[in-house]
């Protein structure tokens, strides 16, 4: 079986009677980042003398990062903030776009240029939903509850399966999703996934940049949990090579104009858009040009494949999948598919607006 970190090891009891310590006015804000272009994220906490009522009242701080050559200075800018499951009440954390000292964004920040690409296109109320699957690991790398040697037996009872032998981890994916409704994040619901040791929640609808602050907090909250009990969960599409599903974070897509009547033109429409754009899409749906999703978009295993667009109704294994609900009622929402598990969800929400939906794309959701 995979190993499990020694920390988690703890006595956890001994660790709760500090943390139930009364601690009077005072506020503990933890700041939440995301360090440079792999998207590792990072946090840090202060104390504040008392509880802020929002964004406003977070002060911005400062964090050193570090390069072979040198340190650099780096501005931390509260953006989102959220009740904090690990410490409670009253305490927050607190998502936060990182700035060089110039105030120019940093190179890893994507939600300064997504915002600006939203707020063009606000009048249609874009609601984004995501599905993100990701897979629990023992700190050895090995995936969580999978044999030592050899493999569990083959995909095809996994999928929201029940039971000792079909659901790996089970509890950690449920203290995450208490965690996550805590915190005020609007996750919709969990699954166990396709492949063993792999699960999926999803968040949404959020409207417009709420969807990747959501998203990128809750892929800290679940990193989080994770930590607790000792395991890793990875967002790499593809964590295991062979006969094994990978990972993807299908987005899902509605305006004002797919959601009222007649939406199904405005969303054919749409995926015209992006069949005339499926290059430029792949290139930033994972974080390194579209070469993690080539190891995941192989035409196999409910993927389309990398090299082709393709749309369908309750086609699991096309690019873009129409619902079957949506097709029946003639509006409402598509789905991409084509997103991998670590993309960057600012970027894969801002190409999908400036490819559907800014004013010049007079052919796209609006």
């Amino acid at each position: 079986m995979s190993y499990i970190s020694v920390s988690s090891t703890v006595n956890k009891f001994l660790r709760w009677r500090y943390l139930s310590l009364p601690q009077g006015d005072k506020c503990q804000i933890t700041y939440v980042w995301i360090r440079d272009t792999s998207n590792e994220m990072c946090s840090k906490t202060r104390t504040v003398d008392s509880e802020p009522k929002g964004i406003a009242d977070i002060p911005e701080w400062v964090f050193a990062y570090r390069t072979e050559r040198s340190v650099a200075e780096m501005l931390l800018v509260p953006v989102c903030m959220f009740r904090d499951p690990f410490f409670l009440d009253p305490n927050k954390l607190v998502l936060c776009e990182v700035f060089e000292h110039t105030r120019e964004p940093a190179e890893s920040n994507h939600r300064n240029s997504c915002d600006k690409v939203l707020q063009m296109v606000k009048e249609l109320r874009p609601w984004f939903g995501m599905e993100q699957e990701y897979t629990l690991l023992g700190v050895d790398g090995h995936p969580y509850g999978w044999p030592r040697l050899g493999f569990p037996k083959p995909q095809g009872s996994y999928n929201c399966g029940v039971g000792a032998d079909r659901a790996f981890g089970r509890d950690i994916v449920e203290c995450h999703f208490k965690a996550c409704l805590y915190a005020g994040i609007k996750i919709s619901g969990i699954n166990a996934e396709t492949m063993p040791s792999q699960w999926e929640f999803q968040v949404g609808p959020c409207e417009g940049i709420e969807m990747g602050d959501q998203l990128w907090m809750s892929r800290f909250l679940l990193h989080r949990v994770c930590e607790d009990f000792g395991v890793l969960a990875t967002l790499d599409p593809k964590p295991m090579e062979g006969d094994w599903n990978g990972a993807g974070c299908h987005i899902n897509v509605s305006t004002v104009h797919t959601r009222g009547e007649g939406g199904i033109e405005h969303i054919e429409r749409a995926i015209e858009k992006l069949r005339n754009c499926h290059d430029e899409h792949i290139q930033v749906y994972d974080p390194h040009g579209g070469e993690d999703n080539k190891r995941r978009l192989t035409g196999l295993h409910a993927t389309s494949s990398i090299h082709d667009f393709s749309a369908g109704v309750a086609d699991r294994g096309a690019s873009i999948r129409i619902p079957r609900l949506v097709a029946h009622n003639k509006c409402g929402y598509f789905e991409d598919r084509r997103p991998a598990a670590n993309c960057d969800p600012y970027v894969v929400i801002c190409a999908i607006a400036s490819t559907c939906m800014l004013e010049n794309n007079v052919n796209g959701l609006k």
